[in-house]
């Protein structure tokens, strides 16, 4: 990726991030008048701590060690004077059942209603475990995307508890199915929020996004 790339993603995610609101309801939505990236992973894969990596903060978005902390749509904002303006979308975590079946039925149905109707929805960031790879879970949510047509980029996550090799098998395993899914963009990301690895350059895929101011 060309430096000038990343120096735009840089600064883009420099910007302050604004907590805007929690939805639980798809009515509770804001207006869809900007363009959104929607972060989804199975419950514990590292959201929370990839969105405050991306957006240098530490508490942005609050991490846990228990699986299923996010129960419902957060949406931030971030506005940049020169390129626009985009919400990050911090969706409840799947494929997780200690909690209610109720609840997790509940969890499942708003983002799939999320995720098949929001017209401003640019990209979905499917988050993979670098340790255990692609889940069945995660293969649900990726033929849903493909049978609504919303592009999703694959970004492996805690890369750094993964040995270079075995990374290297996972990645490569990783892009094979993917690039059988029409709606997958062509290309993953390798991330550590601990290491910073891959940070900028997703910063700068997801920068390009924007609107126009």
């Amino acid at each position: 990726m060309d430096e000038a790339a990343l120096e735009r993603g840089r600064k883009f995610f420099a910007r302050e991030c604004q907590f805007l609101l929690s939805v639980a309801q798809l009515e509770q939505l804001p207006p869809a008048d900007l363009p959104e990236v929607a972060f989804a992973g199975r419950s514990n894969v590292g959201k929370s701590s990839l969105l405050n990596a991306l957006t240098n903060r530490k508490v942005l978005a609050r991490t846990s060690n228990t699986p299923g902390r996010t129960q419902q749509l957060n949406y931030f904002l971030i506005e940049h004077p020169e390129q626009g303006s985009l919400y990050l979308v911090d969706l409840p975590g799947y494929g997780y059942a200690r909690v209610s079946k109720s609840l997790v039925e509940e969890w499942t149905a708003l983002l799939k209603a999320y995720l098949r109707g929001r017209p401003t929805l640019r990209r979905a960031v499917l988050l993979i475990d670098a340790r255990h790879g692609i889940k069945d879970s995660d293969r649900e949510i990726m033929t849903m995307l493909d049978d609504t047509a919303v592009s999703y980029q694959g970004v492996l996550t805690k890369a750094d508890k993964v040995k270079p090799g075995v990374l290297q098998a996972v990645i490569d395993k990783t892009t094979a199915e993917l690039s059988k899914h029409v709606a997958a963009h062509p290309v993953i990301s390798v991330t550590s929020s601990v290491s910073g690895l891959g940070i900028a350059e997703l910063r700068a895929d997801l920068a390009a996004l924007a609107s126009a101011p």
